[in-house]
């Protein structure tokens, strides 16, 4: 069986099995509803096709909803941290949380939530990565290198896909209660089945903790549902609705300690999806979304002159398709056309809409038994800005089949102007999109019965037209220049049948080429390490460690440079299975009570106990 046919297989069972495959582990063992298919390490978002992850000449990592519940992670950022290449900044639970793959600015990270966007040049991702609970049904991808080819713009550094898994078997329902240290306390509700043509998953989780400055509580609520019916066998269709309310006391940095400002948000993301097969060859999807959101910053006792509250209002509607013909001989050909319009209200640059299509082609291409070529190209149009054309080219070859993969990708990618940019205060209408381009080399070593898997990569990549605001007039000007370059190694290691360890290293230079300075919060070295094993009678266990060592910073009171903070922090964690209905879990984070920031004047949370209990029913 080639390549394609195994997709064409895999991709029948994908929408059906892939994404629910992390619900049996995400409940505990014991469940009387039958153990889903697991399928070979499935991605989508390296080619928006599915695909082993072993043909691919992209460097992909899989979060699974078992692998976030397991390390009972209780944000998106704790599970976004691990993967090798994806430094993480945040402080207080809650608080504004930053992505700097391989070295990119969080807002040349792209974030695709359900297939839509969740920010963009108006409007970042702010409290969401750092505040919203991960669901028990969703499934993440980290894709890195530029991904502008498939997905348009912001997708420089890489991109990062979070989707609600399908509804599947017996329905099953887990209720959680938790509560720990600096008056944190919680809980959630999932649901999740299948009956008739009808799949489900239903998550909701609202939560509050003090944090440990003063004015730094944070309230939260996440709600993810998804619905799917199959009309018949070359036809099904669904929706999905996904919610984050929260309301974050704000005291700024120690140089402030403000005892007033807090910021509130809603976020909601929808989409009405369509997914046709009228013959084995050819698949097609169509997805019609939408998102509201709303921050509003307050400060009661505000500054003489500053516009109080601060209100960010970002309404987009977008419309995406795509096709896929694999019945040519080793060729599998994706076609995909999209348009987005989105109006942005904001205090400080007015009221302001922008509109976007884009159409791009893309050929993975099998022309030897072992090796696999993917290129693309794609054309955006922006009515504020002109046009952008972005290419990507990878390839991989299986030197030893199912052992050993050399791997390569480059593409080209591009972030827009927001609106602050353009119509900000110090704005500047004639503004251009800021431009990447970057590649990477590496290998990937599979051991049998998947108890060694290495990848290695080293990377580089260029930005030019940053956008920047130079003194004294402070107008943006397209004018910055930067370049990060790098190595990426992680592993899993199968030490016996219970005890797994898993680690990964990032080196990682990373200048602005303009003024010869480092980029802010990269760290050169960064370390992430984690150990579980299994003990027997329902009882397991696992140790987290994070180093970080050689950033730059900003200094909280000057401004001025200065040298970051290394740091090593480690955590505890364990569950056990009481019986089939009932497990009880604890955990123990910054357990030497390291004193640490990884942004200055925005201290981390100290050591902290917190537990749970999950009944299953």
């Amino acid at each position: 069986m080639n390549v394609y046919q195994r997709v064409r297989l895999a991709g029948r069972s994908l929408i059906a099995c892939a994404l629910a495959a992390p619900l049996g582990s995400s409940f505990a063992r014991g469940q009387t509803a039958p153990e889903p298919i697991v399928l070979e390490r499935i991605v989508v978002s390296a080619t928006r096709t599915p695909n082993d992850v072993r043909e691919l000449g992209s460097a992909v990592d899989k979060i699974t909803a078992a692998e976030v519940s397991r390390q009972q992670f209780t944000s998106l950022a704790g599970a976004l941290a691990g993967p090798a290449g994806a430094p993480v900044t945040t402080g207080a639970a809650g608080g504004v949380t930053s992505v700097f793959l391989r070295g990119s600015n969080s807002n040349q990270t792209l974030v695709l939530v359900d297939g839509l966007r969740l920010g963009d040049s108006n409007a970042g991702y702010f409290n969401y990565l750092g505040g919203a609970t991960p669901s028990r049904f969703d499934a993440v991808e980290v894709v890195r290198g530029p991904q502008s080819t498939l997905y348009g713009a912001d997708a420089v550094g890489g991109a990062i896909s979070i989707n609600a898994g399908r509804g599947r078997g017996a329905l099953t329902t887990a209720v959680t209660v938790n509560a720990g240290s600096f008056g944190t306390y919680g809980g959630s509700v999932a649901a999740q089945g299948e009956r008739g043509p009808w799949g489900y998953s239903a998550f909701i989780a609202s939560g509050h903790t003090d944090n440990e400055r003063e004015n730094n509580a944070f309230d939260s609520t996440t709600l993810v549902l998804r619905v799917d019916r199959t009309l018949t066998a070359q036809v099904s269709v669904g929706a999905t609705v996904r919610g984050f309310i929260s309301r974050f006391e704000s005291p700024d940095s120690t140089a402030v300690n403000d005892p007033n400002n807090f910021d509130r948000e809603q976020n909601w993301l929808a989409t009405t999806f369509a997914e046709f097969k009228p013959s084995d060859d050819l698949t097609a999807k169509l997805t019609v979304g939408g998102q509201l959101r709303r921050v509003i910053s307050e400060t009661p006792a505000p500054n003489p002159g500053w516009p109080v509250p601060g209100i960010l209002d970002n309404q987009r509607a977008v419309i995406d398709g795509q096709a896929t013909y694999s019945g040519l001989a080793r060729n599998r050909i994706t076609g995909g056309v999209n348009a987005e319009t989105g109006n942005g209200q904001n205090t400080n640059a007015g009221d302001h809409t922008q509109s976007q299509w884009g159409v791009f082609l893309q050929d993975e291409i099998n022309p030897l038994r072992n090796v696999f070529v993917t290129g693309g190209l794609r054309y955006d149009d922006f009515n504020r800005f002109g046009d952008k054309t972005t290419g990507r080219a990878t390839v991989a070859w299986l030197v030893v089949p199912e052992r050993l993969k050399l791997r390569s990708s480059y593409g080209t990618a591009f972030r827009t102007p927001g609106f602050t940019d353009l119509y900000g205060f110090y704005g500047n209408p004639d503004i251009r999109p800021e431009t990447a381009q970057g590649g990477d080399a590496g290998f990937d070593l599979y051991l049998p019965d998947q108890r060694v898997e290495l990848g290695v990569s080293y990377f580089q990549n260029r930005y030019r037209d940053l956008i920047v605001y130079p003194a004294p007039a402070f107008t943006p000007d397209n004018v910055g220049r930067a370049r990060t370059s790098g190595v990426e190694v992680s592993g899993k290691v199968g030490l016996t049948a219970s005890l797994t360890v898993k680690a990964a290293y990032t080196y990682l230079d990373a200048y602005n080429q303009t003024d010869a300075k480092r980029l802010a919060r990269r760290p050169r070295h960064a370390v992430d390490l984690d150990v579980a094993n299994d003990f027997g009678g329902g009882f397991t266990a696992g140790v987290g460690a994070h180093a970080s060592a050689d950033s730059a910073d900003i200094d909280a009171v000057t401004y001025g440079d200065i040298k970051g903070q290394d740091y090593v922090t480690a955590r505890l964690y364990a569950a056990w299975d009481v019986n089939k209905r009932l497990t009880l879990k604890a955990r123990v984070e910054n357990l030497f009570d390291q004193d640490y920031a990884v942004v200055n004047g925005f201290p981390s949370l100290g050591i902290g106990a917190y537990f749970g209990a999950e009944w299953r029913f």
